[in-house]
């Protein structure tokens, strides 16, 4: 009889993992529906230049899609760095590489439409209908700087590079099919912005641009927010480097900013990168302008003050 029940008990098992396994691998590739903006790429000067101005400056795309610029070994300047992609990320989920910015055919952009592009930085859909690794925080772009910075890739020199597949881990591929979904605009984007030094203007830079709160808001590991926004207090923790821990930056007596003028402000980002392996985009946030920088204070002067929150850092009390 014991013996029955083990038998049939194992077979249970094994019938649910089977039953699992298979219900992962066809989870895993399902795709999304999602519009395709009516974006065109534009070959109006003045469109392109802002279209650099975003990649190179507060997009900090060339942080990501290039590894001349890749973390510990950047350079002052930003320049044009390549956007040639295969920079690698390593997460308990797996490994993930960016992807090829370039117009090349074969490894990059070439082979894709504008729609494509667009549909991809907004809806977080990928040209096969999958959902994209949740990276870029582009949703919200309006319709002027999406058509610009679509506009600005397709002037790049094509660059030849065949990135790696992601590899994700066990618990990586449970996640991919069972949990991450694409997130499209919290409202329909606006057509265009004002672009001046008011806090409205901050807030799209710091929410729909430049993605700060994504380093310094707490998050859980889903990447849902679970601190007090933009109040820091997540760790970076890297194997042969000090772990750093992000600034608060409201207007609390406990925040970074307590004490900053608008010219301390300025002054700091024109210094760029201090902490060598500090994960900031120094280099392409230098690129920002002064107008740029006012806003993103008035800003952040206008956000509720939260203190700052004690978090646990591995080897410290």
């Amino acid at each position: 009889m014991i013996k029955k029940i083990f038998k049939w008990t194992g077979i249970t098992v094994l019938t649910l993992v089977v039953l699992v396994a298979l219900v992962t691998t066809l989870m895993f590739h399902r795709t999304y529906n999602a519009p395709y903006p009516n974006i065109k790429a534009s070959k109006d000067s003045a469109v392109i230049a802002r279209g650099k101005h975003l990649v190179q400056g507060p997009a900090h795309c060339a942080d990501c899609h290039s590894t001349a610029k890749s973390k510990g070994s950047l350079t002052a300047a930003a320049g044009d760095a390549p956007l040639s992609g295969g920079f690698k990320f390593e997460f308990p989920l797996g490994r993930f590489y960016t992807p090829n910015l370039t117009p090349d055919p074969e490894t990059g952009l070439g082979r894709f439409t504008d729609g494509e592009i667009a549909r991809t930085l907004r809806y977080g859909v990928k040209r096969n209908g999958e959902s994209a690794i949740p990276f870029m925080p582009f949703q919200n772009l309006s319709d002027e700087d999406l058509t610009a910075i679509v506009s600005y890739l397709r002037t790049l020199q094509p660059v030849r590079n065949a990135v790696p597949e992601h590899s994700y881990s066990l618990m990586g591929t449970i996640v991919k099919a069972f949990l991450l979904k694409p997130e499209g605009p919290q409202a329909k984007p606006p057509a265009s912005v004002q672009k001046d030094t008011s806090a409205a203007y901050g807030q799209y830079i710091v929410s729909s641009v430049a993605n700060c709160s994504g380093c310094h808001t707490r998050r859980d590991d889903m990447g849902k927010p679970v601190g007090a926004p933009l109040a820091g207090g997540v760790v970076f923790e890297e194997a042969g480097f000090p772990t750093l821990v992000t600034p608060n930056l409201t207007q609390h007596p406990s925040g970074r900013l307590w004490h900053w003028t608008e010219a301390d402000f300025i002054k700091r980002f024109r210094m760029g990168r201090v902490i060598k392996h500090s994960h900031m985009p120094w280099e392409s946030y230098k690129n920002m302008s002064d107008d740029e920088l006012k806003a993103i204070f008035n800003y952040l002067k206008s956000i509720k003050p939260a203190p700052t929150e004690k978090v646990a850092v591995k080897g410290k009390a």
